[in-house]
């Protein structure tokens, strides 16, 4: 066995159960352990192999670990839906392309690269009238950019994440988050894509990037974000081609 340095990620985490913003150590060398264990009892693998194993085992615990903090955000989502190794890197490239292409069609959106998939981020703002569920021709038409890029690339999963600031009951807020997820990702199907493609959750208030103490972050708060990731026919293509 190895000897590993211990390292850990610093992570900006909001804790739903208790309503709490919290930093969490999580520990980098913890996870690997377990996959580093499994290596040391298969000598006859590759170097492909023995890194797809790291990179899927690293990349569930840390989704799962995120995931279950934040209540499954897009970051922890992604992050726990790695595949690692050459066909990881495989389905990166095509992500990365994808997200460069995003940038450039829909400037009024935020794009972020997360491990083998793809957060895109609009303000509410953008999309809604405060306190509505219903698009504004401004949003139809920043969605139909992103709409001829997603299409672009047909072997991917998009789930669309409601949220929303702490400004009125937490049930009206749920209602609202849910609402907005469902009118986008039906906007989206009606201009093409796949439904199949599609899922939505509603989070609400739950899950603030910023306190929701003054105008400026709760106007921050109220978002819509995509979660794109490979789907079962990219990650199959991806293996195939890694051999």
């Amino acid at each position: 066995m190895p000897n590993l340095q211990l390292v850990t990620e610093e992570v900006f985490l909001f804790n739903h159960k208790t309503k709490k913003m919290k930093f969490f150590k999580i520990s980098i060398a913890a996870i690997l352990i377990g996959a580093l264990l499994v290596l040391g009892s298969c000598s006859s693998m590759n170097k492909t192999q023995k890194g797809a194993v790291v990179g899927t085992t690293a990349g569930g615990a840390m989704g799962a670990v995120i995931g279950k903090s934040t209540g499954n955000t897009a970051m922890g989502a992604i992050i726990g839906a790695t595949v690692g190794g050459t066909a990881g890197a495989i389905i990166g490239n095509k992500m990365d392309k994808q997200a460069e292409e995003i940038k450039t069609a829909v400037p009024d959106a935020e794009v972020l690269r997360v491990g083998e998939g793809i957060m895109v981020e609009f303000s509410s703002n953008v999309l809604f009238a405060f306190g509505k569920s219903s698009l504004s021709n401004e949003a139809q038409r920043n969605l139909d950019k992103l709409v001829k890029v997603l299409n672009t690339y047909p072997d991917t999963d998009i789930e669309v994440q409601g949220h929303t600031d702490n400004v009125g009951s937490e049930s009206f807020n749920q209602t609202l988050s849910e609402q907005r997820a469902l009118t986008v990702s039906r906007y989206l199907a009606d201009k093409g894509i796949n439904h199949n493609r599609l899922s939505i959750i509603g989070f609400g208030e739950m899950l603030p990037k910023y306190l929701n103490d003054t105008d400026e972050n709760r106007e921050k708060n109220r978002r819509v974000e995509f979660m794109i990731t490979a789907n079962e026919k990219m990650k199959a293509d991806a293996e195939k081609q890694a051999g």
